[in-house]
């Protein structure tokens, strides 16, 4: 098995190095400051051509959610069996983020709930995972 990590879509993640935390990948225009999601060479608001590439915020809160209840039709790839995953937009600030979600109980999730971005497997690939991002629910220190 290799050690190299394999993403979905290496492009919708800043890879950390040594270590650090995953980010995704987000787009900010420097004319009009319009934050997108994912990366995109051209700024939806106001059509400039020349947007940066920024890390988003790791951590905010849920905006609207459901659970998926059925196995999608292909070319949808999961892990094996399908188990119903929760599906979320998840707001940042700036730019509000579909993603699936960690928790799969609509009677475990809130509107507004604390959130944080985590990696976890899409799908395995012979023998090796395929990852991609996850929302979870923020943890409460104790």
């Amino acid at each position: 098995m290799s050690t190299t990590i394999r993403w979905v879509d290496p492009a919708l993640v800043i890879d950390p190095a040594a270590g650090g935390p995953v980010e995704l990948a987000g787009a900010r225009c420097p004319v009009c400051a319009t934050t997108a999601f994912p990366f995109q060479g051209g700024c939806p608001r106001c059509g400039g051509e020349a947007m940066e590439r920024v890390a988003l915020p790791t951590t905010g809160s849920l905006w609207s959610y459901t659970v998926q209840n059925f196995e999608p039709k292909p070319p949808y790839r999961g892990v094996e069996p399908f188990e119903p995953y929760g599906v979320g937009y998840v707001d940042l600030g700036d730019v509000c983020v579909e993603s699936r979600l960690t928790v799969n109980d609509p009677a475990a999730l809130s509107l507004g709930m604390a959130m944080r971005l985590v990696t976890i497997t899409a799908f395995v690939d012979g023998d090796e995972p395929v990852l991609t991002f996850a929302f979870a629910p923020q943890e409460v220190a104790a």
